[in-house]
């Protein structure tokens, strides 16, 4: 593989705690913690790698944060079994630092529920990728209360994956509890059908009216998030109609000069292109490539323009979290810079992306160069 793919899987494992945890990005102070969202996409790109002794501890990691909050998790079920409001107690936090303690509270929007279905979908990935050992009991524990966790305040408002819009149902994020719930019943036998299937047609009765999947459903907009509907979520096929039109909005309008932004009214850091989001681009189309062998000469570069974006804009072999180029509102960048600093660089999230799109990507797209396949 090239340097970038290498030296991506050493800032990893480099910044892996001994608890497990994996640093949102060692660079970036407001970062110094581990999400469950970054952290199971991370995870999976070990996992790819053949780093798997590196996704067993995080999973691990994740276990031990779900279980020590037994109790919570049971609670909450409870209030919302009984049409009580929950508060900012009775929420299972979505990032913690490193030695599994919560993060300052009340600096963080921590009602966020798509890192707990991500986190179910890596953990069946993890054991379909290591098919001969046994997941421990602990981790099945925790995964069966992340399960009835999210069978249960699916429904609820919460934060969306850029930790925005708390008042919204997102369709990234019920995407994620469907894939994470679809994994857990692979996983486990134990299957959640009422859920699920309201979740799919929620979101498909969300898309009705514009032909294509939205932000949230007050809001025409696209998202970057929803390519996750397809992959790896598996709400929808790569190659579903619906699916397709999405994506022919995503490249309309928040894909620009070969980066992808998160939305078209995103102001962080002044709403640059993001190099994990660019990266999933590039894993949607070779999964609709795989679907579609008719298209794969169109997707082909499509997807080495992906690859080549996000590899002349590695910083020393780092990959940061966004690029600060064709803004959608240039003169953010100074306010977030005065307020937080640079942007993160390296963020590891970005280099599990690009894992994931290299490794998804073998041995079709297997660029010219990269001969020697470790």
């Amino acid at each position: 593989m090239n340097n970038l793919y290498q030296r991506s899987i050493e800032i990893i494992l480099e910044n892996q705690s001994e608890s497990g945890g994996y640093i949102a990005s060692p660079n970036f102070p407001t970062y110094h913690y581990c999400w469950f969202r970054d952290g199971s996409f991370i995870a999976y790109a070990m996992d790819l790698a053949e780093q798997h002794e590196s996704a067993r501890r995080f999973h691990q990691w994740v276990a031990d944060r779900v279980n020590e909050r037994r109790d919570l998790v049971r609670a909450s079920i409870l209030k919302v079994r009984a049409g009580e409001k929950l508060n900012e107690a009775d929420i299972l936090h979505t990032r913690y630092r490193l030695d599994g303690t919560d993060g300052e509270p009340g600096n963080w929007p921590n009602f966020q529920l798509d890192g707990f279905g991500t986190w179910l979908w890596a953990l069946n990935e993890h054991q379909k990728q290591n098919p001969a050992i046994r997941l421990s009991q602990e981790l099945l524990s925790a995964a069966d209360l992340a399960a009835d966790y999210l069978s249960e305040l699916w429904i609820l408002p919460c934060y969306d994956c850029w930790e925005e819009f708390p008042d919204n149902i997102h369709p990234h994020t019920i995407a994620a509890i469907y894939g994470g719930l679809m994994a857990y019943s692979e996983l486990t036998g134990k299957s959640h059908p009422l859920v699920t299937d309201a979740i799919r047609d929620q979101l498909l009765v969300g898309a009705k009216p514009f032909g294509h999947f939205v932000k949230f459903s007050d809001s025409s907009a696209v998202d970057a998030s929803l390519l996750a509907l397809a992959v790896p979520y598996g709400v929808v096929a790569p190659d579903d109609p619906i699916m397709l039109k999405t994506v022919e909005q995503i490249e309309a309008t928040i894909l620009h000069g070969g980066g992808l932004h998160r939305y078209a009214k995103d102001s962080y850091y002044g709403g640059g292109a993001w190099i994990l989001l660019t990266a999933w681009l590039g894993w949607y189309y070779a999964e609709l490539s795989a679907a579609r062998p008719d298209l794969e000469a169109g997707l082909k570069q499509k997807i080495r323009t992906c690859q080549t974006w996000i590899e002349s804009r590695a910083d020393m072999l780092f990959l940061p979290e966004q690029i600060s180029e064709n803004l959608n509102f240039p003169t953010y960048f100074s306010t977030w810079m005065d307020r937080w600093g640079e942007v993160a660089s390296p963020l590891l999230w970005s280099h599990a992306k690009y894992i994931i799109l290299q490794v998804r990507t073998l041995p079709r797209y297997l660029n010219p160069q990269d001969k020697n396949i470790q």
